[in-house]
């Protein structure tokens, strides 16, 4: 199996794991941000992987835009909407995948 297909592989459990989580609580409390971040940062321990997901968002955003425009990746919009849509769990494979696919295709020529 090639990386990349590790990578596109890897999405699946990133969205689904995820929503399966965030699903029942919408069903639950509605799309109530207030709500969703008052339960998220609650504890410390949730404020930990809450403050540890954003920042690492964040760093992931940065680099889709910086890697990604680097190496010319098209379709650079589809990691960036997963990773605000779902999170890093699917952003990060995503990209990851992208971007070996046009180093593959580089290789190849």
């Amino acid at each position: 199996m090639k990386l990349r297909h590790l990578y596109l592989l890897l999405c699946v459990p990133g969205a689904l794991l995820p929503y399966a989580q965030l699903l029942p609580w919408l069903a639950e409390h509605g799309p109530d941000l207030p709500r969703l971040f008052a339960e998220l940062f609650s504890t410390r321990i949730g404020g930990f992987f809450g403050m540890d997901v954003l920042v690492s968002a964040l760093v992931l955003l940065l680099f889709v835009v910086s890697e990604g425009g680097r190496l010319r990746v098209r379709r650079l919009w589809a990691p960036i909407a997963a990773t605000l849509l779902v999170g890093v769990s699917l952003g990060l494979p995503l990209f990851l995948y992208q971007r070996q696919a046009t180093l593959d295709a580089g290789a190849n020529r």
